[in-house]
């Protein structure tokens, strides 16, 4: 299931960042895209506005095929309090805009990636990442309401992402 989390990760980041190259954030002092995984950052004291992140909810594994299919819901969460030259009174452009940037880059083509075992990049070893046996796939996202929370605006879209679980994967 990690391997499908991972490779979603990476396609989505690559995505968004292609199509926002300005959306980025800063983690311990590094600039990168504006994609984070809560699971994998320390981002619980706060949540940054202008980025998306990755929130991993539920899991359910259908085992009555030759390989189990797990079915996976990220739940991507993202705010924006407006531009301060703006006085926030943007913030509503801004959040629209953030939603056409999540929905091109899951629904665009293909909605499908081979799956990668990122396990060797853990420990910083200079591996590369290795193809897998199968692919992961993906739903298009689905948009919740409109949050407010003081002056910030968010969102949560929810995307369901599909993949086979290969012979001693967890």
């Amino acid at each position: 299931m990690q391997n499908a989390k991972d490779t979603f990760y990476t396609v989505l980041q690559a995505r968004l960042a292609a199509l926002n190259p300005a959306r980025t954030a800063v983690v311990r002092s590094i600039t990168r895209p504006g994609v984070l995984v809560e699971e994998n950052e320390l981002v619980s004291a706060y949540a940054p506005a202008n980025v998306f992140r990755l929130r991993w909810t539920d899991t359910k594994v259908d085992t009555q095929s030759a390989l189990p299919l797990v079915t996976l819901t990220c739940e991507v969460h993202y705010a924006t309090d407006g531009n301060s030259g703006n006085g926030g009174m943007d913030r509503g452009r801004l959040l629209a805009a953030m939603d056409a940037e999540l929905a091109s880059a899951v629904s665009a083509s293909p909605q499908s990636a081979v799956k990668m075992n990122y396990a060797a990049l853990a420990g910083q070893s200079g591996a590369s990442p290795v193809a897998m046996s199968t692919s992961i796939f993906w739903s298009d996202a689905v948009f919740g309401k409109t949050l407010t929370d003081g002056e910030r605006l968010s969102r949560i879209a929810t995307i369901e992402v599909h993949s086979y679980q290969e012979a001693g994967e967890l």
